[in-house]
């Protein structure tokens, strides 16, 4: 679905190929993708992403888990950085998560080809599995007594992060192997999740070859 204009623009890179093309107003466009979504006056229909299970990674050495976070502007950044910092996957629970849109696509910058989405229905279970394979399960909470300090280039590493808010759920704080905070000396305590999100990283990874 394109307007005529983005037509014209595309036709001047050369043929569109055999997809089947419906001309729309801009109004028309808006309305389908929503007041959220930028788009430059084409959409395009796609299969969904495929998503993956933890039996498909191999091997799990990083992964952030996010724990019913809900903004797919703050979900698609957290990719974005998880890419930057070479993480294997990124996890996310079935119900309260946003679906792979046009806006989760854009914030993430690419990271959504790059880094694998896993869904997961439990993420308790997820937890259990993570840990069985090895993994250090840790957990952020601006209220913990301990700070975030950089963990051995050896031991994998499972990044937890909460909604902001409302933070970890119970379950999943008694799933984390330890609970930590970043060390921040401001009198603001506490930041957007997905900045939170690339200072742990970098802390939790310093060093790491």
């Amino acid at each position: 679905m394109a307007t005529p204009n983005a037509l014209n623009r595309l036709r001047e890179n050369g043929e569109i190929g055999k997809v089947p093309v419906r001309e729309v107003t801009p109004k028309e466009l808006d309305k389908l993708l929503g007041d959220d979504a930028v788009h430059q006056g084409a959409a395009l229909e796609v299969d969904p992403v495929n998503r993956f299970g933890l039996n498909d990674i191999e091997p799990l050495r990083l992964v952030v888990v996010l724990d019913q976070i809900t903004d797919p502007h703050n979900v698609g950044a957290i990719l974005r950085t998880a890419c930057a910092f070479g993480a294997d996957a990124v996890i996310t629970t079935a119900r309260h998560s946003p679906r792979e849109t046009g806006v989760m696509a854009k914030s993430a910058s690419g990271a959504l080809d790059l880094v694998p989405m896993i869904e997961v229905r439990n993420l308790g279970d997820a937890l259990e599995t993570l840990k069985k394979r090895g993994m250090l399960v840790l957990g952020f909470d601006s209220e913990s007594e301990q700070q975030l300090r950089p963990r051995d280039a050896d031991v994998p590493l499972a990044i937890v992060m909460g909604a902001e808010g409302k933070g970890l759920r119970q379950r999943t704080r008694e799933l984390c192997d330890e609970m930590v905070k970043l060390d921040m000396p401001g009198p603001i305590k506490s930041l957007n999740v997905s900045n939170a999100a690339a200072i742990a990283l970098f802390a939790a990874t310093a060093g790491r070859a």
